[in-house]
């Protein structure tokens, strides 16, 4: 088998260990210029254009969070004294659709937007990463969805050729009166037996009071067969349904919405929706800004921090196993460029509680190597001859292993399940390490000392 092939192993290993340094690397210009060779290039920082442009593999940077990079952290609390007790939830993910869409606009990226209920108040949670204007930032997302039915403008042609184009022309649409305060809520529904086309696909229906069904119903009438646009906070576009002639005649049920929905896309729609049917006041409860200063202090302390750590694990290691201990110390260097690499594909958003959990799974990366050279230590002690002794470390101690990393493995699942931000981030950096370490530990340190033969000389005692 391929897999028992030492040789493969071991450049499978190399491979995975340059390609993690040089991604794992920032970028670093790389100058010589004498006589004989002139070299201007860089290493590291690279942004890889893969099949033909479609895929994106941006390598130059970890994304920094929130407390590294600077910004706003807001905390609003949901007027809920306006909407049934069983409508709060759609309301309050409905305000945060609202707001994370509203946070879009701001062009900033990796934004997180939560909800959270504390006792019987609802609160949405903004942190904005990178932004200078926290003034219009805090104005802009602090706003009342409102949505509101619109028709095209005398004089404006609609043809199916031009339509998105002319649903996102704000200017050819005038308001028709009827608003998200005439509605009820919004719904996802299946088509009803007697029409084959829309017949068990999903629809999403319009719940007006007793008014606002008379004022939809007499904008009906005057657009057959024209759309009505959905526009929520009067800019944003919604959906644009054409009005069918049946539907013109007179409202008997709640009207719907058809289209080429699945059941997901009918239920994003439907909460787009309710969020202006719904509104939901919020007030501004915490407003904190930290400066992309203090991130950058924080970052450098934190890498020092890490980097101070791996050369004090290394050098326990070399002083405690020797041989075994040099080894181990590379697989450490292995470990740690390939975290950081998957921190930059994924991407992880590097919080300073992830660099928490960063910098503690490197102990953890070191503790399966501890805890396999000392097996093999005892081994030896019992008398055991080398090549026994090693099989029978590696063997005895992966039961441990397996389940000290197993049960830290679901403690990190938890925490990001359950946890807000900054555990989140916690979580993740961590289960990623665990999984990392036990690649190196196991893996990288074993085929190691098999391709050296480490294990035929003397074991450090």
């Amino acid at each position: 088998m391929i897999f028992r092939n030492q040789n493969f192993k071991l450049a499978l290993i190399s491979i995975i260990a340059t390609f993690s340094i040089l991604a794992a690397m920032p970028k670093v210009r790389v100058f010589i210029s004498n006589p004989i060779i002139r070299l201007d290039s860089s290493l590291g920082g690279y942004v890889l254009n893969l099949f033909g442009g479609k895929f994106v593999l941006d390598l130059s940077e970890l994304k920094k969070g929130l407390d590294l990079q600077g910004g706003i952290r807001v905390v609003m609390g949901a007027d809920m004294s306006k909407i049934q007790d069983s409508e709060k939830d759609a309301a309050l993910e409905s305000a945060k659709e609202v707001i994370s869409r509203r946070v879009n606009l701001l062009g900033v990226t990796e934004a997180y937007v939560a909800t959270s209920k504390v006792g019987e108040e609802y609160r949405i949670i903004v942190e904005i990463p990178g932004v200078e204007n926290v003034t219009d930032a805090v104005k802009l997302i602090g706003q009342t969805a409102q949505l509101s039915y619109k028709v095209l403008k005398p004089g404006i042609e609609w043809k199916e050729e031009n339509f998105q184009e002319l649903l996102f022309d704000v200017e050819s649409w005038e308001e028709t009166g009827l608003t998200g305060a005439d509605m009820i809520g919004a719904d996802v529904v299946t088509g009803q037996q007697g029409d084959i086309q829309t017949q068990g696909k999903p629809q999403i229906r319009l719940r007006f009071n007793s008014e606002g069904r008379k004022r939809f119903e007499e904008i009906a009438k005057n657009n057959i067969n024209k759309p009505i646009g959905l526009f929520l906070d009067d800019e944003y576009p919604l959906s644009a349904p054409i009005v069918d002639p049946d539907l013109a005649k007179g409202l008997i049920d709640d009207p719907v919405i058809s289209g080429n929905f699945t059941f997901e896309s009918a239920k994003n729609l439907s909460i787009q929706i309710r969020a202006g049917a719904l509104p939901v006041p919020v007030r501004v409860l915490e407003q904190e800004t930290i400066g992309a200063t203090l991130g950058d202090d924080s970052v450098q302390r934190s890498f020092f921090a890490a980097f101070i750590g791996i050369i004090l694990v290394i050098v326990f290691l070399i002083f405690r196993y020797g041989k075994l201990g040099i080894l181990a110390s590379i697989s450490l260097i292995i470990y740690s460029a390939v975290v950081l690499t998957i921190y930059k594909i994924v991407p992880v958003v590097l919080t300073l509680p992830g660099i928490a959990g960063f910098i503690l799974s490197i102990g953890m990366a070191t503790d399966a190597n501890v805890l396999i050279f000392e097996r093999i230590r005892e081994e030896l002690y019992w008398g055991k001859p080398k090549d026994i002794a090693f099989h029978l470390g590696f063997d005895r101690a992966w039961n441990s292993i397996r389940d000290s990393n197993i049960s830290s493995i679901i403690t990190s699942f938890i925490l990001f399940q359950l946890g807000s931000g900054p555990v989140k981030g916690f979580a993740l950096t961590l289960g990623i390490g665990i999984v990392v370490s036990l690649f190196t530990s196991i893996f990288v340190v074993r085929n190691f000392i098999e391709v050296l033969n480490f294990h035929k000389d003397k074991v450090a005692e």
